[in-house]
């Protein structure tokens, strides 16, 4: 089972550093995922795929268990819209939460989470884009320049922090300065299949560049072990920290 909040690892614990992606298709098969885990980690994303088959449910279980949730919805939306959304989102207590990194769905994200100790992230280009797909998108600008404008957007709309590459940790660090996150996706342990990712690093790489937490389905979640798949991602934290 997962640790309750009596006995949580402490902040430096390099598993606190993990988020496992339960990119599942129901509960049943992510509580099992999370049950097998156990004690390797204790920081979960949930996204639409498991979000609208009864993950917002699952996300207070979680919660109550004394496990984190990283709720991965990237609202992007009206003003309003964005603000009532994200008002909903702290009411279920998990502790990040994604938007899109435009300005105002930004303001209005900070504006709907008020005072509420839920932190939110921006998320700037996806890493399943590059420089082509963005051209094809109709940007004029390169993955890396984007990254950056939006990065000084999100600090000054009062973001709590960023979703990026890991080649861009250098870049939105010096955007946002010391005290905000970087949450990196795209990460895959030496030897692992890159999948639908084109900007990936292994986990000691990222640490090594400054990311706070690093966002992991695949490598674990389809692992033979979860657990030791986790375990060893900690371990590569631990020995780059």
């Amino acid at each position: 089972m997962p640790p309750s909040a009596s006995n949580a690892p402490t902040a430096r614990d390099p598993r606190d550093s993990i988020i496992v992606a339960l990119d599942l298709p129901d509960v049943a098969q992510a509580r099992a995922l999370v049950t097998r885990i156990g004690d390797g980690a204790r920081f979960y994303k949930i996204g639409y795929r498991l979000g609208f088959a009864g993950g917002l449910t699952f996300a207070r279980e979680l919660v109550d268990q004394g496990c984190k949730v990283f709720l991965d919805f990237k609202l992007h939306d009206i003003g309003n819209t964005v603000s009532e959304g994200v008002a909903a989102i702290s009411a279920l207590g998990v502790d990040l939460a994604t938007v899109h990194a435009y300005p105002q769905t930004m303001q209005a994200a900070v504006a709907g989470r008020g005072e509420d100790a839920l932190k939110l992230l921006a998320v700037t280009v996806l890493t399943s884009y590059d420089d082509a797909d963005l051209a094809e998108a109709g940007y004029g600008t390169s993955v890396a320049d984007l990254v950056a404008r939006r990065a000084e957007q999100a600090r000054e709309a009062g973001i709590d922090g960023i979703v990026c590459a890991p080649q861009e940790i250098t870049t939105v660090r010096a955007a946002l300065g010391p005290d905000r996150l970087i949450v990196t996706p795209g990460i895959r342990p030496a030897g692992a299949d890159a999948g639908d990712q084109k900007r990936v690093m292994t986990p000691g790489e990222a640490v090594r560049a400054g990311a706070d937490h690093l966002v992991i389905g695949r490598p674990i979640t389809r692992a033979a072990d979860p657990r030791a798949a986790a375990m060893a991602v900690a371990e590569d934290i631990a020995g780059n920290a």
